[in-house]
């Protein structure tokens, strides 16, 4: 709206600076991302010890992921994951959820656990580099260590 003037109204300027504020807020508010298995109520209250796998199947669905120790038997692994993300930030889990339901030789249930994000530890898969115990020495503190250490290096000769 403009006044008689033909300049804008201080009413217009209100709402302009009242849409860009629920903009603002609303660009806020974090983006929620679940990934991984879906439990149907009370599936995991149907599994007992003594199943067969085929049931656990037919109750559970397919696992995320299996794995196989031959000694003792197959294990079937349901993962549920809760991220959330706000704006331009790097998302982070909100919860995660594992179901571990273990199988003996004659693929028999013989234990079901669940897990969550405070069992679990992080490990970076990405950093491509060993982790060495013990003190780390950059290239210029060997330079200037030498071969009799700290001491002995370039700094304690004498010219």
């Amino acid at each position: 709206m403009q006044n008689s003037t033909g300049k804008p109204s201080r009413r217009t300027f209100i709402w302009l600076g009242g849409a860009v504020a629920a903009s603002l807020l609303g660009g806020c508010q974090p983006m929620i991302n679940r990934r991984g298995y879906y439990a149907k109520p009370g599936a995991l209250n149907q599994v007992r010890e003594g199943m067969a796998k085929s049931e656990v199947e037919a109750i559970m669905g397919s696992p995320s992921t299996t794995a196989s120790i031959n000694l003792q038997g197959d294990s079937y692994y349901y993962i549920t994951s809760i991220t959330a993300q706000r704006s331009f930030l790097d998302p982070s889990e909100q919860t995660r959820e594992i179901i571990a339901i273990r199988f003996d030789k004659g693929d028999q249930v013989a234990s079901v656990a669940q897990y969550g994000l405070e069992d679990g530890r992080v490990i970076n898969m990405l950093d491509r580099k060993t982790p060495v115990i013990g003190q780390e020495f950059s290239l210029v503190k060997e330079l200037l260590a030498g071969k009799g250490g700290p001491v002995g290096g370039v700094i304690g000769k004498s010219l």
